[in-house]
């Protein structure tokens, strides 16, 4: 998949619940992971979901947000991914943070230098990745 997005999961569709306006789609995703969006029904009818599919989450990296104070807290954020700090790469106004996952993979934040600073990041730290499901992105192969 090509994309500009910093954050791509691949997976299958574990669940699928019906609302009124926007549609809960659960992803179980290499890793072991579970990645939940929260789409409209005229998407989830369009792009075909069901339980059992391929599809991938896309995550733009300034859609991610870190804490480092997270386990203090009970958060609405339904997508919670603990790891370490593993690189920073600080711009003059922002910062690009890859933050390491138990199982390996990476999930990329783009947060302001000034947060880094605040937030005390630094290689090995501790840290929680969040994302609203309103945030992430559905995408499955054309049939």
């Amino acid at each position: 998949m090509q994309t500009s997005a910093r954050n791509v999961f691949l997976g299958t569709v574990k669940a699928v619940r019906k609302g009124a306006i926007n549609d809960e789609v659960e992803l179980s995703v290499e890793g072991e992971k579970t990645i939940v969006a929260a789409i409209t029904r005229t998407s989830r009818e369009r792009l075909g979901l069901k339980e059992g599919m391929q599809a991938a989450a896309l995550i733009k990296a300034d859609f991610v947000l870190l804490m480092t104070d997270a386990d203090d807290y009970l958060l609405s954020t339904r997508n919670q991914f603990k790891g370490k700090v593993a690189k920073i790469t600080k711009g003059t106004v922002n910062a690009e943070v890859q933050v390491a996952l138990p199982d390996d993979s990476l999930i990329t934040s783009v947060i302001t230098v000034n947060s880094v600073d605040r937030l005390g990041l630094a290689l090995g730290s501790p840290v929680t990745a969040i994302v609203k499901a309103m945030n992430v992105i559905v995408a499955v192969p054309k049939q």
